[in-house]
């Protein structure tokens, strides 16, 4: 079987797993799942992605199959948590879009815990950053070293990440 052209779709993420690195998409067109390997995920600037975000991904139908071969967009689940964190209580999506991306590098991230810490390029003040901000980010873990654009408030109890998304994002 020779590969087919490559094409776009929409769909919902099945399952993904960085340990094994690899996961599925199911199409909202409907056909069988569609192999969403870690590489592809990476060359969107992400180790991770929620089970139940939408994506749209340009995807080829080979001889193993149907994969995508790239991540154009990820929007977090539905009915992801809004903020839930009592530091964010009072916020708005627009409060939160009104501060800056900033680069930053995960500094370590425990997925059993729901927490972890990043840092900021050029500082070394932790930045906290919960599980529940990463589902709303459409992420469901975070790996040492990573490279994110992240937003950040002063809370509670110190620095804390309100919004991640892939570093390339600050660029824009």
């Amino acid at each position: 079987m020779q590969d087919s052209a490559a094409r776009r779709v929409t769909g919902q993420v099945k399952w993904f797993d960085p340990v094994k690195g690899f996961g599925f998409v199911v199409a909202d067109e409907g056909g069988p799942d569609i192999l969403l390997h870690a590489n592809v995920l990476r060359n969107f600037g992400q180790s991770s992605i929620a089970e139940s975000a939408n994506v749209e991904l340009v995807l080829q139908e080979t001889a193993r199959g149907v994969q995508a071969t790239e991540i154009l967009s990820i929007t977090p689940p539905a009915g992801a948590p809004a903020n839930t964190l009592a530091d964010f209580e009072e916020l708005s999506d627009e409060d939160i879009e009104k501060h800056p991306l900033t680069p930053a590098r995960v500094k370590w991230f425990d997925k059993s815990k729901g927490f972890g810490f990043a840092n900021i390029f050029g500082n070394s003040d932790d930045v906290f950053v919960h599980v529940e901000v990463l589902r709303r980010s459409g992420l469901s873990e975070l790996q040492p070293g990573e490279a994110l654009a992240i937003r950040v408030m002063d809370g509670q109890r110190g620095k804390m990440a309100m919004q991640i998304c892939a570093w390339e994002a600050v660029l824009k």
